[in-house]
């Protein structure tokens, strides 16, 4: 069985790399479910990472429903990954009804051309899972990315065993939760490949509680962050000369 690493940085990559990882998931921000990586970032990891890496393509947090504005940057970001010479492309899109935006879905295969692609886990958000896999699999996605429509993959094992024994020609790769407790379980259902991040918590005793930078209000995942014109227009009249 392959290991998939989720690395969020160039430290990360490289623990991941020599501790034997197959592969690398490169993203930003684990905390919020997986950003995509900074330029910077993608030009580093190409410069000190031999084994494949997969780029998670994922504008910012949240819902998986994504507006043309935000598909066009995507799009963008995929082109880039195609030009540093990537393996393959992470992402997935929605409609407000939760089914996959098989048309969205579909460009971004396509702009992600020889690279593999996997759709992630906002698979985990759909309604009808068994329908939408077999769409997954006639747009021609190579990986699933899921936990089973579950907190964690090993809660939703069964399901994914039931996925794994419909493909034709997508892995299903179970993914949330998994540590070196319970991969063994994985191995036992005969997956090919298993994703995790082999994270460590560590303190580093930088920060200023008196003044954070995290605001709660705005990590809350039913709401979106936006930017007013209305209350940027009331703030400038305020202030004009």
């Amino acid at each position: 069985m392959f290991v998939e690493v989720c690395a969020n940085s160039l430290e990360s990559a490289l623990n991941a790399e020599k501790g034997g990882a197959s592969r690398i998931e490169l993203c930003m921000e684990l905390g919020l479910g997986g950003l995509t990586p900074t330029y910077g970032l993608l030009k580093t990891i190409k410069e000190h990472i031999s084994i494949p890496v997969h780029i998670l393509i994922r504008p910012r947090s949240g819902d998986f429903v994504y507006s043309d504005n935000e598909l066009e940057i995507m799009l963008s970001d995929i082109k880039l990954c195609e030009e540093f010479g990537f393996a393959g492309i992470v992402s997935g899109i929605l409609k407000t009804d939760f089914t996959i935006n098989i048309k969205s879905t579909k460009l971004l295969i396509e702009a992600s051309k020889e690279m593999n692609f996997t759709f992630h886990r906002a698979f985990d958000w759909v309604n009808n899972p068994v329908e939408s896999f077999e769409v997954l699999e006639d747009l021609g996605v190579n990986y699933l990315l899921s936990s089973g429509q579950k907190k964690s993959a090993v809660a939703g094992i069964d399901f994914l065993s039931q996925l794994q024994s419909k493909s034709r020609n997508c892995i299903v790769m179970p993914g949330a939760g998994i540590n070196s407790a319970n991969v063994s379980e994985f191995a036992t259902r005969n997956f090919e490949w298993v994703h995790l991040s082999g994270s460590e918590i560590r303190e580093i005793n930088l920060n200023r509680p008196e003044l954070s930078m995290s605001y709660l209000p705005f990590l809350d995942e039913s709401k979106r962050i936006v930017s007013s014109a209305t209350t940027v227009s009331h703030i400038v009249n305020k202030v004009k000369l």
